[in-house]
């Protein structure tokens, strides 16, 4: 039986199209920006870098730069992107004159980072209250999430060192605001550090811990409000005591690293203190048991610590470390939550496991490298990652519903951002025209008709 061949259609390629738009689903963005005032507090923040006479505002440059960034830029040059499309993005500044703005602002030191990292705060806090009951503590509580990233340097860059995976790079240490179940998570601290730096260094995690209070609304800033969450790294005296000094305490669940103390009680705990541990779904996990451990092994730690045990049985085929015992796989963390079933808190901890999904994104999103040389340039394309993650995070919050607001930044640049357009122009308006066979058109102009409709920034 003979079997046809399907083949790709023969097109005839011509280079004088005139109003194609490509990477017309962008307008998301920067009606995004538009709406939270994004843009007008970066400038502000920025106007004292403005030199006398300039074309180019740097506040704009900036979130140029932000804008390519969360498109899938890597680097200063793929602002082009933008350059090539004036009538969705405006003017756009030339590649040296983005240069010298990266270079100004790295000279300024954390007098540029302040008042970028101030501007951000404040439009955090005005999207928080657009997005209702979809912001991030609308159940009360605000999650942040904090963990290291390794970011492998292919050349010899400032402070570039061998990290502790054998690679060769950086160590940032990254915030993550965490959405829930409904949504992704926001940045709110990234703190550049040698590939070498410790993973459990007390006085960067209170750093971290201090740049991500900082971006949030004033009243999730102390007390019971905010979990700071993180793993065995910041399991040390010092982060801990700091976090019991924060106002009425924060609330805190850190990972603990197993010591001959904790092996010691827990071969000790009898099967009847045992709990099993639970899912998302309520339903008991079969395997995993947890307890909470008392006594002296909480002398010299701040009052009102609770320490939570779980041993869960391994897969099948997986090693045990000289801390696990009797066959089981041990591990500890530290919350100070009372009066909460540790079963409950145990399952709130397990869930920091999100970070992993946030580090997904930021890798995508400007995270892969640090393309430029000196520590002082690197750290402001940090800020610049930051609020090119900002917008893929609030534009779902405030404009996508159902499965599309948990969509990564990969899925979003394939779905809506590659759509491509018409612009026509009418008398004294400018219509964009997405193309009507594209799969997720639907989804694009919902999103802007529902951002449409949010009240412009005062």
């Amino acid at each position: 039986m003979k079997y046809s061949i399907g083949s790709y259609p023969h097109v005839r390629v011509q280079d004088d199209g005139r109003q194609v738009v490509s990477q017309a689903g962008s307008v998301l963005l920067v009606e995004t920006v538009r709406k939270t005032g994004l843009g007008r507090a970066i400038s502000a923040a920025l106007a004292p870098w403005r030199k006398p006479r300039a074309v180019h505002d740097p506040g704009k440059t900036l979130v140029d730069l932000a804008l390519a960034v969360a498109l899938g830029g890597d680097c200063l040059a793929d602002i082009a992107l933008l350059r090539s499309e004036p009538a969705v993005f405006g003017p756009v500044a030339s590649d040296p004159t983005v240069s010298r703005l990266i270079d100004t602002l790295a000279a300024s030191g954390d007098k540029a980072l302040t008042a970028i990292r101030t501007a951000r705060s404040e439009v955090r806090q005005h999207v928080w209250a657009l997005a209702g009951d979809q912001a991030p503590h609308a159940h009360g509580q605000v999650i942040v999430d904090l963990d290291g990233v390794l970011v492998v340097a292919h050349s010899d860059k400032q402070d570039a060192a061998a990290t502790w995976k054998k690679t060769y790079g950086h160590h940032p240490l990254m915030g993550f605001v965490d959405h829930g179940p409904g949504g992704t998570g926001e940045p709110v601290a990234a703190l550049l550090r040698p590939g070498n730096a410790g993973s459990n260094t007390a006085a960067d995690h209170i750093t971290a811990a201090g740049l991500a209070l900082a971006q949030l609304p004033g009243k999730y800033r102390r007390g019971r409000r905010t979990l700071i969450r993180c793993d065995t790294a910041g399991g040390t005296h010092e982060f801990i005591a700091w976090l019991a000094r924060r106002g009425r305490w924060l609330s805190y669940s850190v990972g603990m690293v197993i010591t001959e103390a904790i092996h010691r009680h827990v071969l000790k705990i009898p099967a009847s203190a045992w709990t099993p541990a639970v899912e998302t779904s309520g339903e008991v996990r079969d395997g995993a048991w947890i307890a909470e451990l008392t006594g002296d092994l909480l002398d010299g730690w701040p009052k009102g610590l609770r320490l939570i045990v779980r041993k869960e049985r391994p897969h099948p085929g997986a090693q045990l470390r000289i801390t696990d015992a009797d066959g089981m796989r041990i591990t500890c963390f530290a919350t100070n939550t009372p009066k909460t079933p540790i079963a409950e808190l145990e399952l709130r901890h397990r869930l920091r496991a999100r970070a992993e999904d946030r580090i997904r994104a930021a890798r995508s999103t400007g995270l892969r490298n640090l393309p430029l040389h000196d520590t002082a340039q690197n750290r402001v394309w940090l800020e610049i990652v930051q609020i090119a993650l900002d917008l893929l995070a609030w534009m779902p919050m405030l404009a996508l519903t159902g499965p599309a607001r948990l969509w990564e930044p990969r899925r979003l640049r394939f779905r809506l951002f590659s759509t491509a357009g018409q612009l026509v122009t009418t008398g004294r308006r400018r219509i964009l025209r997405l193309a009507r066979h594209w799969p997720w058109t639907r989804e694009t102009t919902d999103a802007l008709e529902r951002l449409a409709l949010l009240p412009n920034p005062g």
